[in-house]
């Protein structure tokens, strides 16, 4: 059987990403990292409920603490606010530096030990906070560098099926591929109920208004 390693963060994007690869007939492989966001603690239980949600037990949690050594965003420097004012254009402060690029790396030696063929995320180029590492120009180049530095006999697709998704149509794709979104999180700001106003809850929410479907989260 086909193996693809998922990066799945526990959040409505990675989760549907998750479930398109089980539907492709690929066994899946989640990768999920701890690097010290502000909903670290919220994000690894929307992880663990998803896998065991999907009877996934071959799973890794990878603890990355150096990402809060760099800081300089809002989702790992404690100094820095999150955003709650209203999605506006440019890179906002929540980037965290080359966070994709980093995760896709870790990815990618998994998917070598594991003999994966394909890396699954849930990245969307155009509706989403305009995080540079989410641009499908990237996506194409870290490929290319991945299967540049591994074994001659490794060859890694990352695939990216919500790219060129609005959130709406994301929604409505996971509810398709029946992903439970009732047990993800996306707030950026809290743990215990979801802030509503961050860039993260205001996508989602927007999502599913548009969707014309009940967020029971």
């Amino acid at each position: 059987m086909k193996k693809a390693v998922v990066i799945l963060s526990g959040g409505m994007d990675s989760t549907t990403a998750l479930f398109i690869a089980k539907k492709e007939g690929y066994d899946i492989i989640p990768v999920h990292f701890n690097y010290g966001q502000r909903t670290q603690r919220r994000e690894l239980k929307a992880f663990d409920d998803i896998c065991e949600y999907a009877k996934i037990t071959n799973k890794y949690i990878i603890d990355l603490p150096f990402f809060t050594q760099i800081g300089a965003s809002a989702l790992v420097d404690t100094h820095l606010e999150v955003p709650t004012e209203g999605i506006k254009p440019g890179i906002p402060i929540t980037y965290v530096s080359f966070r994709n690029g980093i995760f896709l790396s870790i990815a990618a030696a998994i998917a070598e030990k594991e003999k994966a063929c394909a890396v699954f995320i849930g990245v969307v180029e155009e509706d989403s906070s305009g995080y540079p590492d989410c641009r499908e120009d990237f996506i194409k180049k870290m490929q290319n560098a991945i299967n540049a530095g591994t074994k001659p006999e490794t060859v890694i697709e990352i695939k990216t099926p919500l790219i060129h998704l609005k959130k709406e149509d994301i929604v409505k794709e996971a509810i398709k591929v029946n992903a439970p979104l009732e047990l993800t999180w996306s707030c950026y700001k809290n743990e215990d109920e979801a802030c509503g106003v961050c860039d993260s809850c205001r996508l989602r929410l927007k999502g599913f208004e548009k969707a014309g479907i009940k967020d029971l989260t």
